[in-house]
């Protein structure tokens, strides 16, 4: 039994390696800036963005890893370390013994108005400034049209 593949055109192979070369350096620039300017790892920010997001800065871990993408073991270990240097407590979930939430604490609220700014300025610098406005509308419709479709499919 053969399966055919659809392979990649030249100019498809050419934009999907430029898309992941982009992606790859720009996350792990702004990481290592959030890292030495901050202290806090990516991984710290992008769950104190996600729980400044939301009322009382409180999210079930299960909503939390779902949206970060992460396995549940990873949230749960992650959420520990960042318990450890007080960023963020553990609250039980009344409803529901087996679940949790995680609730910012003002340490955290503190650490993430410090990186903010610094991230801001960095996204500015690294990727926004190199765009035209019309490219941006674009980069961001393509965005919205592929998250769209993976949040569909998941």
């Amino acid at each position: 039994m053969t399966d055919r593949v659809d392979w990649l055109t030249a100019e498809e192979q050419h934009a999907w390696r430029s898309f992941v070369r982009l992606h790859e350096r720009l996350i792990g620039r702004l990481s290592h800036l959030l890292q030495t300017e901050s202290h806090l790892a990516s991984a710290d920010y992008a769950v104190l963005v996600n729980l400044t997001d939301v009322p009382e800065g409180r999210q079930r871990y299960q909503d939390l890893a779902r949206a970060l993408e992460w396995e549940k073991s990873r949230m749960s270990h992650h959420i520990t370390r960042m318990i450890g240097r007080g960023l963020v407590v553990r609250e039980d979930c009344p409803e529901d013994g087996r679940g949790a939430f995680a609730v910012i604490t003002e340490a955290g609220r503190e650490a993430i108005a410090a990186a903010a700014p610094l991230h801001v300025q960095a996204v500015r610098s690294l990727f926004l400034d190199h765009l035209t406005g019309a490219e941006l509308r674009t980069l961001a419709e393509i965005s919205t049209r592929v998250v769209e479709k993976l949040d569909d499919d998941a």
